[in-house]
């Protein structure tokens, strides 16, 4: 879904690349010229082994390096709850950015709810696949908290794609999605 929303022969950068492979995707298939930023030095080392070119960079210090506006896309994919500081970064996701690609998990989404209720305990879900002590998730958020920060931060969401079981599109307004939704996928674009 992703890959949809990227054009082809654009510049894009994908902050928290992983292993690289949506990157590798959007260099091959979409003749981006692609760039990455990772903080694990193995996601690196294995972005370097596909060819890509990836630095080892802290999204919440490294972003102010980039230039206004050097990117036609910058990704964030369910990285967003793992910074300290998720409104400066997606600040300059939008400065650097004409537009934004961001997926979250959505803590919001019912099972999630019920599991907290019922259970007690911080919910281990397929999206949110670590037990509270492992994750590096910091910031925990929902779909509708994702819609509040980006009009915070003066951004449009021209895109919105909420996801069910198995990754399954969901056809709802955010309302709804927030119940229904186990993650999201938001493009925003800086207000002008």
């Amino acid at each position: 879904m992703i890959a949809d929303l990227i054009t082809p022969g654009s510049r894009v950068l994908d902050v928290g690349c992983g292993d690289g492979a949506l990157l590798d995707y959007l260099v091959r298939e979409k003749d981006v010229d692609g760039r990455g930023m990772e903080l694990d030095q193995d996601g690196v080392n294995a972005c370097v082994g596909k060819g890509l070119f990836v630095v080892q960079g802290d999204a919440d210090s490294d972003l102010g390096d980039y230039s206004d506006g050097t990117f036609d896309t910058v990704v964030l994919s369910r990285t967003l709850q793992a910074v300290h500081r998720p409104r400066d970064v997606l600040a300059h996701l939008l400065r650097i950015g004409r537009q934004a690609v961001v997926t979250i998990p959505n803590f919001g989404y019912l099972p999630v709810r019920l599991r907290l209720l019922f259970g007690g305990r911080m919910p281990v879900t397929r999206a949110l696949d670590q037990s509270w002590f492992e994750t590096e998730n910091i910031h925990f958020c929902t779909i509708l908290d994702l819609f509040d920060l980006a009009r915070l931060e003066g951004a449009d969401v021209t895109a919105f794609l909420p996801q069910g079981r198995k990754d399954r599109p969901l056809s709802l307004g955010p309302g709804l999605s927030n119940l229904f939704a186990e993650q999201a996928l938001f493009r925003l674009e800086k207000q002008t």
